[in-house]
């Protein structure tokens, strides 16, 4: 008999770790995709014991061609019905574009925004004949301002967002729920990967991965949108007053003071 899982994607850390630790107190089966099989399989291993769920590793580079049909090929094997998907994977890129390596801005691209998109694409017609399930889209704050210095990554998630918005309005009434989660500054390994010194940003700034996925959770069925921590909040209503270009040039300016020196 075909299995209900939750698929997540960069699940082996960070936000997506989170994600799965809170859907997994649901009772929700698991199905988790990342590149790191190791962490992957430990996490499984303790979600398994600690809340009696089945718990799918499929360690996998969703960036390489075809990942997508190679995933929804496995999942299909195993019998899994994909009832909730929840697009987390990505990374993000700091510096000017033109020095940076188109190769990794195009895979940045194909991760944060093809990814999400070709597996909404997969799954979402399964949920709405089922009249059930879920479309989780993490994106970030960055979603609401243009991004010096981080033009790719904010980009992708402003996409991220408007595509989330317009899902929502398309399926209301279909019993199909779709969220788009907005975090802040996060503590995860992403600022790492990035190469963006956050050593200036202070504590209360900061949010636990632990804390955003709860929110994100709680928000299924009753908003499209959530902004993580009430400061983001107002800020990103405060930014609808402000003009694109003001907000540009100041995000500018704060942009160059974090980028760490390499």
């Amino acid at each position: 008999m075909p299995q209900d899982v939750a698929l997540i994607t960069g699940a082996s850390s960070g936000i997506g770790e989170a994600l799965a630790r809170r859907i997994a107190r649901d009772g929700r089966h698991l199905a988790l995709v990342a590149r790191r099989a190791d962490r992957l399989q430990s996490l499984a291993a303790e979600l398994r014991a600690g809340h009696r769920i089945d718990v799918h590793v499929v360690p996998m580079d969703l960036v390489q061609p075809g990942a997508g049909d190679t995933l929804a090929a496995d999942l299909d094997r195993r019998g899994l019905v994909v009832d909730w998907l929840v697009n987390n994977a990505g990374f993000g890129t700091a510096g000017r574009f033109d020095r940076l390596p188109v190769e990794r801005e195009l895979a940045e691209v194909r991760l944060n925004v093809q990814v999400p998109v070709e597996l909404a694409g997969r799954f979402l017609p399964g949920m709405v004949a089922r009249g059930r399930g879920v479309v989780m889209n993490v994106a970030s704050l960055a979603a609401f301002v243009p991004g010096p210095y981080t033009a790719t990554y904010n980009a992708t998630k402003a996409f991220l967002l408007s595509f989330s918005e317009s899902l929502a309005a398309e399926l209301r009434g279909t019993g199909v729920e779709v969220v788009c989660v907005c975090p802040g500054f996060t503590r995860t390994e992403f600022q790492e990967v990035a190469h963006v010194d956050v050593t200036k940003v202070p504590g209360f700034a900061w949010m636990s991965a632990e804390a955003v996925a709860e929110q994100a959770v709680r928000a299924v069925g009753r908003t499209p949108v959530v902004v993580n921590g009430t400061l983001n909040t107002l800020a990103s209503i405060a930014l609808k007053f402000v003009p694109r270009s003001l907000v540009a040039r100041g995000t500018a300016a704060v942009q160059r003071s974090t980028l760490a020196k390499t």
